[in-house]
C-alpha cells in the first residue's frame, strides 16, 4: 500500500522530468527565436543610438562651419578696415585705389568689388573699373552673375563699399571633409538658396533629409548657414543582417525538425552504448591489470583504474598526455624513448618486456608490458594497446634472495680470507725473526773484524729496522684480525703520516710524485694504534699513486699528491690523502671499500675494506669525494686523545685480557 502511494507521488514529477527530455530538441528552436528578438532590440536600439550620434554630429558641423564663416567674415572686416585707414594717403581715382595692397589681395581671395563713396554717396573711385563710372550715384545693382553680399566701412566723411561672394566664401570657408558629408548653403529667412558649395542650389532635393540651420552673424543679417546630409540613412528594419534573420529563422525551423529526429535515433543508441560502456567499465575497473591504450604518435587516450593506480595519477592527468611520460625514470629517459619508437613502429617483443617505472611518490616499480595493435571501426590501426603488470614485488623477492646469496659467499669469503691472512701471519713471524737474528749477528761479526764501510752498516741497520717493523705490522694485522683490539695510545697523526711517507718515497720519487703537506698549527694527538695508522696512510697514498700513474694523460705540473692535516672539531682531527688523478667516476666510499671490490686489474679488493674497518675501530669516519686538485680525495677522522680515553684504553686491556683467558 505504502509502494503504491509513492508511486502515485512519484508520478507527475517522473512524467514532467521525461516530457522535459523529450523536448530538447526545441532548444536550438527557442534560442534562435531568443536571438533573432536579441538582434532585432540590438539593432533598433544601434539604429536609435546612430541617430542621436549622427544629430549631435550635425549640429556639432554646422556649429563649427558657422564659426569658421563668422571667423573668415571678421578676417575680410579687418582688411577692410585697414584699406578704409589708408584712404587719406591714395588718389581719389581707381587707379590709386588699384594699387593699394590691400585690395589686390581681397580680389586675389573672395572680394568681387570695391567701392570708394564720399559723404554725397557718389562713387570716387570702383574697383574693377568694369563697375559705376566715377562720379555716378550709387545704385543698388547686382554686379556680375550669382548673388553677392556686402560689407561697409566709413573713413571720416568717405565709406567703402566691398561686395564679395558668398559661393566663394562657403568653398574656401567650409573644410573639404564637410562638404563631401553634407550640402552646405547659405539661406535667407524665407529658406530661399543665396549660395551653395555647389554649382547649383540644392534646396529642391534636400527635402526628407536631415538637416540643421543656424543663423550666421551680425555680418550676414537674415542669412542662414545649412547643413544637410547627402545620404538618407534607410530605416534599421530594411537592412541586409534583419533579411538574413528572417531566412535563419526559416532554416532553423526545417533543421529543429531534422534534429528532432536525429535526437531520436541517438537517444536510441546512446541507451544501448550506456548498457555496453557500463559493462566493459565493470570488467575493465575489476581488472588487476593496468591498460592503456596510445595514438600512432603515443599519445595516451584511455587508462583504467588499476594503471592510475599503478602510477599514482588519475584519469585527467593522463589522458591527452604525449611523450616523455611523468612514470618514466628521469635518468632514463634516452633509453625509454627508444624503445618508445621501437614499440609505435611495431617492434615490441610479442612476449612482453620489462620496464621500469617511477610512481608519483617517488619510488621505481618494475611492470611487464604487453603491446597489441589497436583497431577502428574501419578496420585501421590507430594505435596500441598495452596490458601492464606489476612485478615489483617479484622483482623485491628476487633481489633479496640474490643479497642472500651473495652475503652468504662473502662472509664465507670473508671467513676464509681471515683464516688465511692468520695463517700467514703466523707463518710469517717465524721467518722474519730469523732474518732479524741474522741481520744481528752478522752486524756483531763486522763489528769484531773490525769492518768499517759506513754504507753497508747503515744498509744493514735499515734491513733489521725493517724486519722488526714488518714483524711488528704481521703481529698487529693478526691481533686485528682475531679477537685481540687494536693498542691505542696517544700519537702524532702528522708523524705517522710522515713515517708512511718515507717507507713509500722509495715508490714515490720514481713515479714522479710530488708530495705537498698542509698541516694545521697545534694539532693535537690522537688517541689510535700508531701501527695500523700507519698501514691505512700506506694504503692510500699507495693508491694515488697508482691511479695517477694509470692516466692516460699527462697532466700539466706533474702528478701531485697533498696529505693535509686539520682540525675539524674540538673532539676530533682529520686527515685529507689528495690527488690529481682521473678521481673516482661517482663512485662512493661504500662502494669502494666493498669486500672484494678493486679498479685495479690485479687488485685482491681488500685494501679500502680493511682501512675503513681500522678506521672505524678507532670510533673514528672515513669519507671520499673530489679532490681540489681534480683527482680523488679520501678522508678520515680520529678522536682526540684525552684522559678519558686513556683509561677507556685501560679498560679495554683488561677486557681483552679476560677474554684471552676465558676458556
Amino acid at each position: 500500500m505504502l509502494a503504491t502511494q509513492n508511486a502515485a507521488l512519484a508520478s507527475p514529477t517522473q512524467t514532467r522530468w521525461a516530457w522535459l527530455r523529450r523536448s530538447l530538441w526545441l532548444l536550438p528552436l527557442l534560442a534562435s527565436l531568443l536571438f533573432v528578438a536579441g538582434v532585432l532590440i540590438w539593432a533598433w536600439r544601434s539604429d536609435s543610438a546612430e541617430r542621436e550620434d549622427r544629430r549631435a554630429t550635425l549640429i556639432a558641423d554646422a556649429l563649427s562651419s558657422e564659426a569658421q564663416l563668422r571667423y573668415q567674415l571678421q578676417v575680410e572686416q579687418a582688411h577692410l578696415r585697414e584699406l578704409a585707414r589708408q584712404l587719406p594717403g591714395l588718389a581719389r581715382n581707381a587707379q590709386g585705389l588699384a594699387r593699394s595692397a590691400e585690395v589686390v589681395d581681397g580680389l586675389r581671395r573672395l572680394w568681387l568689388s570695391v567701392t570708394w563713396l564720399d559723404a554725397n554717396n557718389r562713387i570716387v573711385a570702383h574697383v574693377p573699373e568694369q563697375g559705376p563710372q566715377a562720379g555716378a550715384p550709387m545704385l543698388d545693382l547686382p554686379d556680375g552673375p550669382g548673388l553677392s553680399a556686402h560689407l561697409t566701412q566709413a573713413s571720416g566723411a568717405d565709406r567703402l563699399v566691398l561686395r564679395y561672394s558668398p559661393a566663394l566664401l562657403l568653398r574656401r570657408g567650409i573644410p573639404w571633409w564637410l562638404t563631401r558629408k553634407y550640402d552646405v548653403q547659405l539661406v535667407d529667412s524665407n529658406e530661399q538658396v543665396i549660395a551653395s558649395v555647389d554649382q547649383a542650389p540644392l534646396r529642391t532635393s534636400s527635402q526628407g533629409r536631415e538637416g540643421y540651420m543656424v543663423v550666421v552673424g551680425d555680418d550676414m543679417p537674415g542669412a542662414y548657414l545649412e547643413l544637410s546630409l547627402r545620404e538618407v540613412p534607410s530605416p534599421f528594419w530594411r537592412s541586409l543582417p534583419l533579411v538574413l534573420m528572417a531566412g535563419f529563422l526559416g532554416l532553423m525551423l526545417v533543421a529543429t525538425l531534422l534534429l528532432r529526429r536525429q535526437v531520436a535515433r541517438i537517444s536510441r543508441a546512446e541507451g544501448a552504448w550506456r548498457t555496453e560502456a557500463a559493462w566493459r567499465q565493470a570488467m575493465e575497473d575489476s581488472a588487476l591489470v593496468g591498460l592503456r591504450a596510445r595514438d600512432a604518435e603515443g599519445r595516451i587516450l584511455y587508462v583504467n583504474r588499476t594503471f592510475c593506480h599503478m602510477v599514482g595519477l588519475t584519469p585527467g592527468q593522463l589522458v591527452g598526455l604525449a611523450p616523455p611520460m611523468p612514470y618514466w625514470p628521469p635518468d632514463a629517459l634516452d633509453e625509454v624513448m627508444l624503445r618508445h619508437k621501437r614499440n609505435l613502429e611495431g617492434r615490441a617483443p610479442r612476449d612482453g618486456y620489462e620496464a621500469l617505472w617511477c610512481h608519483q611518490d617517488g619510488r621505481r616499480l618494475n611492470v611487464m608490458v604487453f603491446e597489441s595493435p589497436l583497431i577502428d571501426a574501419q578496420g585501421q590501426q590507430t594505435g596500441w594497446m598495452g596490458s601492464i603488470i606489476d612485478i615489483t614485488a617479484r622483482k623485491q623477492l628476487e633481489e633479496r634472495e640474490r643479497h642472500r646469496a651473495e652475503a652468504m659467499a662473502q662472509q664465507s669469503r670473508l671467513t676464509t680470507l681471515g683464516e688465511v691472512a692468520s695463517a700467514l701471519a703466523h707463518q710469517l713471524n717465524q721467518p722474519l725473526t730469523v732474518i732479524m737474528g741474522y741481520n744481528a749477528g752478522l752486524q756483531r761479526m763486522l763489528a769484531d773484524a773490525g769492518y768499517d764501510n759506513q754504507a753497508v752498516l747503515h744498509a744493514l741497520a735499515q734491513q733489521g729496522e725493517q724486519a722488526a717493523e714488518a714483524g711488528r705490522i704481521v703481529r698487529r694485522i693478526r691481533e686485528f684480525l682475531t679477537r685481540r683490539g687494536p693498542q691505542r695510545e696517544a700519537c702524532d697523526l702528522v708523524a705517522v703520516a710522515q713515517r708512511a711517507a718515507t717507507l713509500l718515497q722509495r715508490d714515490l720519487g720514481p713515479a714522479g710524485v710530488q708530495l705537498q703537506w698542509q698541516l694545521g698549527s697545534s694539532l693535537p694527538q690522537v688517541f689510535a694504534d700508531p701501527i695500523l695508522l700507519e698501514q691505512v696512510l700506506i694504503n692510500l697514498m699507495r693508491n694515488a699513486a697508482d691511479a695517477m700513474a694509470g692516466g692516460a694523460q699527462p697532466r700539466e705540473g706533474g702528478n701531485t699528491l697533498r696529505i693535509t692535516a686539520q682540525r675539524s672539531s674540538e673532539r676530533f682531527v682529520r686527515m685529507d690523502v689528495e690527488d690529481n688523478g682521473p678521481g673516482l667516476a661517482g663512485r662512493t666510499v661504500e662502494q669502494l671499500s666493498a669486500p672484494f671490490y678493486s679498479t685495479k686489474s690485479d687488485g685482491m679488493g681488500m685494501g679500502l675494506a680493511i682501512c675503513r674497518s681500522i678506521i672505524e675501530v678507532h670510533h673514528g669516519g672515513m669519507d671520499a669525494g673530489r679532490s681540489s686538485l681534480g683527482g680523488a680525495r679520501f678522508s678520515f677522522t680520529l678522536p682526540v686523545f684525552d684522559v678519558q680515553m686513556q683509561q677507556a684504553r685501560l679498560d679495554d686491556e683488561d677486557a681483552q685480557a679476560l677474554l684471552e683467558g676465558a676458556p
